[in-house]
């Protein structure tokens, strides 16, 4: 696959939020692009808006014939007519992880991995480099708010990815600087065992290339078996890390704080979005900073230049009386952090906490997991599970998170959730979930501001 020769693309699931940035690659290199999704999102009208020609339904008659290459995401099933006419015709039909590996060979590459933080450290440390006028190819898994975007090119020649452990596809990555954020349990549909899960991470670190680095939160379990020629390991606050927070402030949602190192600092660093884990991912993207040389005054400005990421720690009503949060967290570590950091930065607000689950498998396999953390709200309103890829698994619904939720809880129908914002009082609202529950952002945001909803 030689992606400079490449003149027409055809991506399966081109909405996806890992695929529409390699759509944008193609796009901004001049490459005629275009692709199928099942649903229109923002994101597909922007992609349309940008050129690219866009379809929603399945169907051989509008897919492009003359496509030199077919991107796939691994969401797709097997069944899907597009990808099956495609291989049947002998086309090159490719994941989106072959595109990034190929990507990772022709570029200096800095990809950020881990089951948690991964999308907040890539998109910083993109930030950072783009504001310091360094220089990066971005490829993230949110959208960043400083830019409306997924993905942006440059001259240099170095690229921030974020490195998906889903269907191992961070595995064909080469790394010059590889981040590891964190090793629990989660798709436990594709590694069967956690053990398994853990093994993939260590081999990731084996793809480092000769001479690069390795960035790693301090305390992952098999933290010696991990790999890099170089090692630098972070943590929020503890002093054994190499690079670690201290003297940590709230200000207004945010945070004030120093960053340390053995043979340099850096004072007064103001990150203006919540969430003290947003602190630790924020060391961890000074790391990288840092080990390309660039100044700590330029690392500090574009920190407290950063807006953060949609769906991430998301501020969409903060005032005296009312504060809404919304967060992509789907993953019982990430719905810890979330609360705890909310409830932190606001802790005279009844916390309230709507869910919901994304996934059978995950829902089934981490239940305890999520109901200890969701307990940590004052109260609970559980969704149905969000089924995406999957098929129903019988006995596994919501209300196995509910029965062991220790705060008042109830599962509530879609239908029903712009209702219940209305007639209950919420001062510290959080919606939460990797599924369609951001369909709710606007006409909450709205009811809270006393705006008219349309529903």
């Amino acid at each position: 696959m030689d992606l400079n020769n490449i003149q027409r693309v055809y991506f399966i699931g081109i909405g996806g939020i890992g695929m529409s940035a390699i759509a944008r690659f193609f796009n901004e290199k001049g490459v005629h692009v275009s692709g199928y999704d099942r649903t229109e999102t923002p994101l597909t009208r922007q992609l349309a808006e940008e050129g690219m020609q866009i379809h929603y339904s399945d169907d051989v008659n509008l897919l492009d014939k003359d496509a030199q290459l077919v991107v796939y995401t691994p969401a797709i099933p097997g069944t899907h007519g597009e990808l099956i006419w495609y291989r049947k015709n002998e086309y090159e039909v490719v994941k989106r992880s072959d595109v990034l590996q190929e990507i990772t060979k022709e570029l200096f590459a800095i990809t950020v991995g881990g089951t948690h933080g991964k999308t907040t450290i890539s998109t910083l440390t993109a930030h950072i480099l783009r504001h310091s006028g360094y220089g990066c190819n971005a490829f993230l898994g949110g959208i960043s708010a400083n830019y409306d975007r997924n993905f942006w090119s440059s001259d240099k020649q170095v690229a921030v990815i974020e490195a998906d452990e889903y269907d191992r596809s961070f595995l064909k990555l080469h790394p010059d600087i590889a981040v590891l954020t964190a090793m629990d349990a989660d798709h436990l549909d594709i590694y069967g065992t956690e053990a398994d899960m853990q093994d993939a991470f260590v081999q990731y670190t084996a793809n480092i290339k000769p001479n690069g680095t390795l960035i790693a939160k301090l305390g992952l379990s098999r933290a010696g078996e991990l790999k890099g020629d170089n090692k630098r390991w972070y943590h929020l606050k503890d002093s054994k890390a190499n690079i670690y927070a201290t003297n940590i402030r709230t200000v207004d949602g945010g945070y004030l704080f120093d960053v340390v190192e053995q043979d340099w600092h850096i004072h007064d660093v103001k990150l203006p979005i919540g969430g003290t884990h947003n602190i630790e991912n924020a060391v961890a993207a000074i790391t990288v900073a840092h080990l390309l040389g660039i100044d700590a005054a330029k690392i500090k400005a574009a920190i407290a230049d950063f807006k953060g990421i949609k769906r991430r720690f998301e501020y969409l009503v903060k005032n005296d009386y009312q504060v809404y949060i919304d967060d992509y967290a789907h993953h019982p570590e990430e719905l810890r952090a979330l609360i705890s950091s909310a409830r932190g930065l606001f802790p005279d607000k009844r916390c309230t906490v709507i869910f919901q689950p994304h996934l059978y498998t995950r829902t089934r396999d981490l239940a305890a997991g999520f109901a200890e953390s969701l307990s940590l709200a004052d109260e609970v309103l559980l969704l149905p599970i969000y089924p995406a890829r999957e098929l129903p698994i019988e006995g596994v619904r919501s209300e196995i998170l509910a029965e062991k939720i220790t705060v008042p809880v109830q599962v509530i129908q879609k239908e029903d959730v712009l209702a219940w914002v209305k007639s209950n009082s919420a001062p510290l609202l959080i919606t939460a979930g990797a599924g369609d529950i951001d369909q709710f952002r606007d006409p909450i945001k709205e009811i809270l501001n006393g705006e008219k909803v349309n529903e």
